[in-house]
C-alpha cells in the first residue's frame, strides 16, 4: 500500500477529481458540451435540466479528491468514486465515444487504488 506508484495514481486520481468536481459546481474550465440533438447531449441537458444532480456529484468528487490528497479514509472515498468512475465509463462508451481513454484511465486508477487496499475491504465478505 506504501509504494511510489500507488502514491502516484492516488495524487493524480485526486487532482482530477478536485478539478472536474469544482468545474460541476463553478464552471471555470471551458468544456465541449454534447451537441443537444445527439442522445449523448440529450441526456446531460436533461440530468443538467434536474437542477441537482451535476452539483451533487461535483461535490462528490471534489470530496472524494480531497479525500484521497489528504490520504484520510482512502478505501471509504474508493467505495463512493466506484458507482460514480464506472458511470463515467458507461456515458463514454455509450454516448460520447471520444471520452472513453480518460474514463478507462479514471476507472483502472480506482481498481488498482481499490486492489492495493484490498485488505480494508476483506471484513465486508466475511
Amino acid at each position: 500500500m506504501k509504494s511510489m506508484f500507488t502514491k502516484i495514481v492516488r495524487i493524480i486520481l485526486g487532482i482530477v477529481l478536485v478539478i472536474f468536481g469544482a468545474n460541476m459546481i463553478h464552471h471555470f474550465l471551458p468544456l465541449d458540451q454534447p451537441d443537444g440533438t445527439t442522445a449523448a447531449g440529450q441526456f446531460i441537458n436533461s440530468l443538467g435540466a434536474t437542477g441537482y444532480i451535476f452539483p451533487i456529484v461535483g461535490f462528490l468528487e471534489l470530496v472524494i479528491g480531497v479525500m484521497l490528497l489528504l490520504k484520510k479514509w482512502i478505501a471509504f472515498a474508493l467505495l463512493l468514486l466506484a458507482p460514480i468512475s464506472l458511470n463515467i465509463l458507461m456515458f463514454h462508451l455509450f454516448l460520447d465515444i471520444p471520452g472513453v481513454p480518460i474514463a478507462l484511465i479514471i476507472v483502472v486508477f480506482n481498481g488498482v487504488l481499490i486492489y492495493k487496499h484490498w485488505q480494508q475491504y476483506k471484513p465486508l465478505f466475511y
